[in-house]
């Protein structure tokens, strides 16, 4: 069975920054071989696109939903979008 190749945008509030959430999230979806971004918003939450296979996101997703010790997650919004290819690598954006 071919693996299924999707993308995943992802929006995470609580206190989700100042506690390691992106650079956790980064060394999380190299571990998964996903490919993506994630950044802070400038409203406090935490934003990331996801691509690569269907479980690995889902895997990440459940980490989301908890994050780092000193996370709070009050909230995990995901929308399942179509795969689009369009990233070398995960890092963290500054934008």
């Amino acid at each position: 069975m071919k693996s299924e190749k999707t993308r995943c945008h992802v929006l995470v509030s609580g206190r989700v920054q100042g506690v390691f959430f992106r650079q956790n999230t980064l060394e999380r979806a190299k571990a998964l071989g996903l490919k993506g971004w994630v950044r802070n918003t400038e409203d406090g939450k935490v934003e990331a696109v996801f691509e690569g296979e269907r479980e690995k996101i889902k895997k990440i997703l459940e980490w989301m939903r908890i994050g780092p010790p000193m996370a709070k997650v009050e909230n995990l919004k995901f929308k399942w979008e179509d795969f689009k290819g369009e990233f070398e690598d995960f890092e963290i954006r500054y934008d």
